[in-house]
């Protein structure tokens, strides 16, 4: 019976034995082929390029400016509309000129006597009748009148108020039969033929920018997105910087100049700039190598045994289908590319490496 008992046990223990090599060798079967599915990895790509960068702006009339009343006294016509365009020189506004007409009635009046005066006086002085002193008191009475015609005249023309310039009218601030005094607000004007849009830039884009006005010689280009998020069609120029920057923002202000043949723009309008900046030695990687985890972005880094880390990228700018990094990896690092959801920080992995210049050109592709 010990015999047997002994003899049972022994055979148990060989089974056990050999089941435990058994399952090892199915475990590292397994490893070993988790190990063979190969994952691609690229690395970072270090070039100068440029970026396109968009900025607040706020758009103005080339020409913008308040009509007001030049002379007190009632609104008596009104020739235009709100809204409508009118020519340089025509009528839009009419003060009552009755007292400016007497006024300048009764100045041509006494200019006419004090000229009978004058030259009475200059015909007794030619027959050494009269000093020469009373004929220059004379004279100069005479043209004080002469004076007095031309302030008269002036005043009547103030009565009577036209465009200074080619423009749009805004809504009038007085209406036909309003008693206005010197200085009212009448209307606003607006020159939209060209539109200028100021906004800020700050202090290192200033500076790459004036490095790339520089090397090109020449105004830089820009572009207008407007508020409804279309792209204005007409390109400006980016043609004034302000001479100071703003000590609370660390910005400058910058106007660029677009032409508006059509009128699209007005006044008051906001939308974006989208300016071109270039950038140098700048770090670039496709943006479907990295993750989100609490809004910050990472990359799984190979090391040099195969094992994959999880590293924080500050991304600098965003391209389509690209980020610019700001720190984070280097140009040497090899980044994980496809595969991110499969693995985590720590595990070895088997890869087929690919060049930035192999992977970006088919973004696109992986894209769609």
């Amino acid at each position: 019976m010990v015999l047997n008992a002994f003899i049972k046990n022994t055979l148990l223990l060989a089974l056990l034995g050999s089941g435990g090599v058994f399952f090892t060798s199915c475990a590292d079967k397994k490893e070993e082929k988790e190990e063979q599915i190969k994952l691609l990895v690229t690395s970072p790509l270090a070039k100068d390029t440029t970026i396109t960068k968009e900025y607040v702006a706020q758009i103005h009339a080339y020409q913008h400016i308040d009509l007001r009343a030049l002379e007190k006294g009632y609104l008596q016509k009104i020739f235009v509309d709100e809204g409508q365009t009118v020519r340089e020189g025509q009528p839009m506004f009419q003060i009552t000129p009755l007292i400016y007409n007497a006024d300048l009635q009764k100045s041509q009046a006494e200019a006419s006597y004090v000229g009978i005066e004058y030259k009475n006086t200059k015909s007794l002085a030619d027959s050494n009748i009269v000093s020469k002193n009373e004929l220059a008191l004379a004279k100069a009475k005479y043209d004080k009148a002469k004076a007095d015609v031309s302030l008269a005249k002036t005043h009547l023309q103030f009565t009577s108020i036209k465009a200074p310039f080619t423009g749009i009218m805004d809504h009038f601030q007085a209406r036909l039969g309003s008693l206005v005094d010197e200085g009212d607000l009448l209307t606003s004007l607006s020159d939209n033929s060209k539109m200028w849009v100021y906004y800020n830039v700050p202090e290192a884009e200033y500076l790459a920018y004036k490095e790339h006005a520089k090397a090109g010689d020449k105004a830089v280009t820009v572009h207008l997105k407007m508020a409804n998020n279309e792209v204005f069609s007409y390109p400006g120029k980016v043609q004034t910087i302000e001479a100071d920057f703003n000590n609370e923002t660390g910005n400058i202000a910058f106007r660029a100049t677009f032409p508006n043949p059509d009128g699209l723009l007005r006044n008051g309008e906001t939308g974006s700039v989208l300016m071109t900046v270039p950038l140098q030695h700048a770090l670039i990687i496709p943006q479907k190598a990295t993750f989100e985890v609490l809004e910050k972005k990472f990359v799984y880094v190979v090391d040099k045994n195969n094992v994959v880390h999880q590293k924080e990228v500050n991304i600098a700018s965003e391209m389509p289908d690209l980020y610019i990094v700001k720190d984070g990896i280097t140009p040497s690092d090899k980044i994980l590319l496809e595969g991110i959801r499969k693995v985590k920080d720590g595990d070895k992995i088997s890869y087929t490496y690919e060049s930035p210049q192999q992977v970006l050109p088919k973004l696109k592709v992986y894209s769609e």
